[in-house]
This record gives structure tokens, sequence and C-alpha cells, in this order.
């Protein structure tokens, strides 16, 4: 039977692909083209997450790529597997949407969060990683471990996937982090103290700070990605809490505390 594996954004899609292919399969592999960790998800309409995404990014075929997303889940007749980590707010946002969507369908799932798997590192030997926290971030060789691994989804699992997605919906809030409980709404603002504790007096490149409120707030959860912060960055431009000496919406330009 055909199998068709169902990766979390592009990164997770194009390691998981190489990991396929080094096993000598020929499976295919889909990638999910958005976050829903930020944003309206309220209705489910790929045209409302295309208008919202045309404020940030100029990627206008975004809804047409939703569509055709859901459309090849829909038309595929084999095995499905999808690929998450609970610990990355938007690939566990999208299990959850995924649920919901899927209704009483059958699929498999491969959850990595927390596991321990090889890593080969720069001088060729292998050791077991740290916990891991996201799908996008396992090199392919380690995904390679998993291929096969995948589980039914339990009855459970999938109705208190669905019932939280629906809160989280009826929420419909700016973004959705990850906490010990589960997936929880968060306001607008969510990230912008983080933002603010990684900028000084002294001018800094936005990537850095960008970078650095990454780096510094990535464990035990990977919560927002660069363009989410770059958004609020040029937002905290606007109300004056940051000062900026050339296009804030520009990665090399820099900036800086106002006070």
């Amino acid at each position: 039977m055909r199998t068709l594996h169902i990766a979390p954004g592009d990164s997770a899609g194009g390691s998981l692909l190489q990991a396929i292919r080094d096993a000598g399969r020929d499976d295919e592999v889909l990638r999910f083209p958005d976050d829903l960790s930020c944003g309206p998800i309220d209705p489910d309409d790929p045209t409302v997450r295309a208008a919202w995404w045309s404020d940030h990014y100029d990627w206008y075929e975004v809804g047409e790529a939703l569509r055709s997303f859901w459309n090849r889940v829909a038309d595929f007749d084999g095995r499905l597997v999808v690929w998450f980590a609970r610990h990355a707010a938007n690939e566990f946002a999208f299990l959850l949407a995924w649920t919901e969507r899927l209704a009483e369908r059958s699929y498999g799932i491969v959850d990595v969060t927390g596991r321990r798997l090889p890593f080969r590192r720069l001088d060729g030997s292998v050791i077991l990683s740290k916990p891991v926290q996201a799908v996008s971030i396992v090199q392919s060789g380690a995904l390679q471990s998993l291929i096969g691994t995948e589980r039914p989804i339990a009855p459970s699992e999938r109705e208190n996937s669905r019932r939280d997605w629906r809160r989280l919906r009826s929420e419909n809030a700016p973004f959705r982090v990850v906490t010990e409980s589960g997936l929880v709404s968060a306001p607008i603002d969510y990230f912008d103290p983080l933002l603010l504790a990684q900028a000084t007096v002294e001018w800094q490149k936005v990537a850095g700070v960008i970078g650095n409120t990454i780096g510094y707030n990535s464990e035990p959860y990977f919560q927002v990605g660069e363009l989410m912060l770059l958004a609020r960055v040029v937002a905290l431009v606007r109300e004056g809490r940051l000062i900026s000496d050339g296009d804030p919406c520009n990665m090399a330009s820099r900036i800086r505390l106002s006070g």
C-alpha cells in the first residue's frame, strides 16, 4: 500500500524526504504550507489565512497551497503518516488542526517529542541527541531511524486534540504557544518582553536581536519563528519602545532601546 508522509513545514519536509530516500523507499512526502501557531484560525478558510499572511509576507499563493494540500490528503487512498512534536508550537498546532479536519479517518502518527535520536557530529561520530523538540531540527539520518515506527492515533487522543483545537479556534488569538498543559492562546504582545530583553541601548542588527530572542528562549519549547518576531519588532518601533536607523522590516537594519 502506498504511504503519504505528512510533514509540518518545509524544513521538516526536506529532512523527512531525504530520510525516506536514504532508506530506499519511494514514499511521498507532503509538506503543510502554513504555521497555525500564529494568526486567525476561525473561520477555517484558506482565503482568510492568505489575506492575513499578505500583511506579513509576500506570498500570495498560500491560499491555493492550502487548498492543494487538503485536496491531496482527501484524494489519497493509501496510508497516511503524520510527523510532529508537541514541543514546537507550529507542529503541535498543525497536529490539532489535522485531527479536526480528518475526523474519523485512520492515520498513523510519529511523535518525536523528547526522543533521543542518533546524531552525526562533524567528525563523523554518532551520539544520541538531547531530547527532541521539533521534527524540523532533526537530521535526516535520525528521522530515518523512525521510519516505520508510526502508531495509530488513540481514540481518546484524537478526541482530546479535536476538543483543544475547537477551543483555540473559538478564542482565535494572535498566537498559540506551548505550555506544560498543552497549547494555549496568547496575546499579540506575548513575545515583546523577550525581544526587549535582547535589545540594548547600543545599536544591534534586527537579525541579531531576533536570533538571540529565539536562541535564549528555545528551551524547553519552540514557540515562534523569525517572521512573527520581525513583525513585533516593527510594532515596537512604531510604538516608540525601539528606535530604528532604517527600515525595521529589513533584517540588516539596526535597532536599539528608546531609553
